[in-house]
């Protein structure tokens, strides 16, 4: 093994590609998409992938007994279904996805971060850099042999729909929305069936694509304090990311990470709780 240490929350094509096959190195394809893009994720591995990764499939990996989509299920049952991937707890895992802006690939790696699991990295441009840098791809669907990955939880990375609603009463804690902002301002219809339009009192907007920039690689440090910065974030004061169902808002959670912004969690939640019809007050508009 080259070195025993992630460079960070970001690895670079060539950084992995140097790595491949490496003793401790995972790596994983958790490519998903909403159905409206007409994308099939298992398709698109099958066709081809980083050689030697594994398909997390981040339906199957949810919390299956909950009515809200991508719900992460309790520690222990996420923990053996990490392990049946071939992941195991002391790996480097490094993932990727072939959306072009980390639309899945960050909840992937704050998964593993609240599963306690630190040695976890984004692939920088994910599948499109890969391609792009002319690296190898490996077709088909390889079989992988399940490792023993234990769970040791970090509950303050995931806030609960009462902590959310505290935080709007209170105001101590920011919330950061990753929709477009067509849904965040009530314009636009929501992909779910159900749910109103609009945004948390006193939220935030900052679209999750706005945070990558050529190639779909993940913006500068300093870029992305500009960016969190315009869209009214103070670096100073806790943030809570939030999106359509907890997915997009871990890429808001990668760039607060990558800004050097410690005090982030997600709402696992977000607007499919939120936004139900029953659900807590909801405002229109700009932030």
């Amino acid at each position: 093994m080259m070195d025993d240490l992630l460079p960070g929350a970001l690895v670079s094509v060539e950084w992995l590609a140097a790595r491949l096959g490496a003793p401790g190195l995972a790596v994983v394809d958790g490519s998903w998409y909403l159905p409206a893009l007409n994308r099939s994720a298992t398709g698109e591995f099958q066709a081809g992938h980083v050689p030697g990764a594994v398909f997390w499939d981040l339906d199957a990996m949810s919390d299956l007994a909950s009515p809200l989509p991508h719900m992460l299920p309790d520690p222990d049952t996420l923990a053996r279904r990490i392990g049946a991937l071939g992941i195991g707890h002391e790996d480097r895992v490094v993932v990727y996805d072939g959306s072009g802006n980390n639309l899945s690939a960050a909840r992937i790696w704050w998964t593993l971060r609240v599963m306690g699991h630190p040695a976890a990295a984004v692939l920088d441009g994910g599948m499109p850099a890969w391609r792009g840098a002319g690296l190898p791809l490996k077709a088909g669907w390889p079989p992988w042999a399940p490792r023993r990955f234990v769970a040791r939880p970090r509950s303050g990375l995931v806030r609960s729909l009462q902590e959310v609603l505290q935080a709007v009463t209170t105001g101590g804690t920011q919330i950061l929305d990753a929709r477009s902002r067509g849904r965040f301002q009530g314009a636009e219809p929501e992909p779910r069936p159900g749910l109103r339009g609009g945004h948390m009192p006193g939220a935030k907007s900052l679209p999750y694509p706005e945070l990558t920039g050529a190639g779909g690689r993940m913006l500068p440090a300093e870029a992305l304090r500009a960016r969190l910065s315009a869209a009214g974030i103070d670096l100073g004061r806790p943030v809570i990311t939030s999106c359509g169902s907890g997915v997009t808002a871990c890429v808001l959670a990668l760039g607060l990470e990558l800004a050097g912004h410690r005090e982030w969690s997600v709402y696992d939640g977000s607007w499919a709780e939120w936004g139900a019809a029953a659900g807590p007050p909801v405002e229109t508009g700009a932030a």
